[in-house]
């Protein structure tokens, strides 16, 4: 839903992208650097309940997900591994954020939303593996209402609203329950789309 905003970012990033590559910067030391800095967050300000901090940095740190793409596009190093390398991260990053708030809700005795983390958290990574395996077999699978960029939105805004100076009441709630319905649907819309095209090669 949001690729379409990919072009326009890229460029406002490009220029970033070829100093640090200028500077000797590879665009494995900024994906690792990214999620370093997003898991650090995310266990730091989280389980603390300190949601909106936490949030901040959370996505300072996940921008690093696109600058990665402009300093191997500006030092012409892209490849297959940092590919592989920056899909591993992004989970790793969001493993730290869904396992972070369910750690504060089984903490605080709230079974709904520690039960709405984990699902999120599960989905979540079904929904990448889907893709993988299906592209691993022949597929295009490019394909759902949720994508990673959706989830971390709904998440983080959400989860940063929560906290202070806001204190909005029920929108990290609202907003894991919009993604717990969101990711299946994703989920859904990945599978029938293999299932349409492995029936289209065997007809």
């Amino acid at each position: 839903m949001l690729n379409l905003l990919r072009a326009p970012i890229g460029k406002a990033i490009a220029p970033l992208g070829r100093s640090l590559a200028q500077a000797g910067v590879s665009p494995d030391m900024v994906t690792v650097a990214g999620t370093i800095g997003a898991t650090v967050s995310a266990l730091v300000f989280y389980p603390r309940g300190v949601f909106f901090v936490g949030t901040l940095f959370i996505w300072a740190f996940v921008m690093f997900d696109m600058v990665d793409g402009a300093v191997a596009r500006a030092g012409g190093s892209s490849s297959r591994f940092g590919a592989v390398l920056d899909s591993s991260c992004d989970r790793i990053a969001d493993a730290a954020v869904f396992s972070t708030l369910a750690w504060w809700f089984a903490r605080h005795d709230q079974p709904a939303l520690l039960a709405a983390a984990l699902l999120c958290l599960v989905l979540g990574s079904l929904t990448s593996y889907i893709k993988a395996r299906a592209e691993g077999a022949g597929f295009s699978c490019n394909v759902g209402i949720a994508e990673r960029s959706e989830r971390l939105i709904i998440v983080l805004v959400g989860t940063g609203l929560t906290g202070w100076p806001f204190r909005l009441p029920y929108v990290q709630a609202i907003a894991l329950w919009v993604l717990v319905v969101a990711s299946t649907v994703t989920v859904v819309q990945r599978l029938a789309t293999v299932w349409q095209q492995s029936r289209t090669q065997q007809a």
